[in-house]
């Protein structure tokens, strides 16, 4: 659905292209009527709250990266021999 409003957009580029292409922010109309706020003010807040998003994603990731392999095996293996276990006395 279209509406006939006209809104002011801030476009951000994302510093990590395989997640996003850009995010979106949509400007509120009283934002830039305040005194002392600038477009460049507007901007930097854009796109600290867009980096601030995609950190908070890639803190887990880092997280999970740093256990080695072994340890995510035997993670599978207790979970599929606790699944089978279920399984078994369940029936």
């Amino acid at each position: 659905m279209v509406k006939g409003i006209t809104r002011q957009v801030i476009l951000v580029k994302s510093p990590d292209p395989r997640l996003f292409e850009e995010a979106i922010f949509i400007v509120k109309e009283e934002a830039l009527a305040r005194e002392g706020v600038s477009a460049d003010k507007v901007l930097r807040e854009a796109r600290q709250a867009a980096n601030g998003y995609l950190k908070q994603g890639k803190a887990w990731n880092r997280r999970l990266e740093r256990l080695p392999a072994p340890v995510w095996g035997a993670l599978g293996a207790a979970l599929a021999s606790a699944g089978w276990a279920a399984w078994l006395f369940l029936l």
